[in-house]
């Protein structure tokens, strides 16, 4: 038997296993669309979507926290050495 998590939000109740999200009627139809093509459930879509979104926060997060410790300690890229790998990526 799955034991719901409970989350703080201030609403009495809320758990992690069910919680509705209002979705306006484009992103709905959208949604359907989607899932029909793929042959998945809209939910299943909609966990993968909000998996894949805290996954990229979590890791941007982290991103920014290792520039700020290395801006702490005075590592920093030269504006030349910034300028040549801008160039170097995008030729034109």
């Amino acid at each position: 038997m799955k034991s719901k998590q409970t989350v703080d939000s201030g609403f009495p109740g809320a758990s992690l296993e069910n919680m509705e999200v209002p979705l306006n009627p484009d992103l709905q139809a959208k949604l359907g669309r989607v899932a029909e093509q793929q042959g998945r459930a809209s939910e299943a879509l909609v966990v993968e979507a909000v998996e894949r979104m805290l996954n990229y926060d979590e890791w941007f997060l982290r991103e920014v926290d290792k520039g700020l410790a290395s801006a702490d300690r005075g590592e920093f890229v030269d504006h030349s050495d910034v300028r040549k790998m801008i160039d170097e990526r995008y030729r034109g």
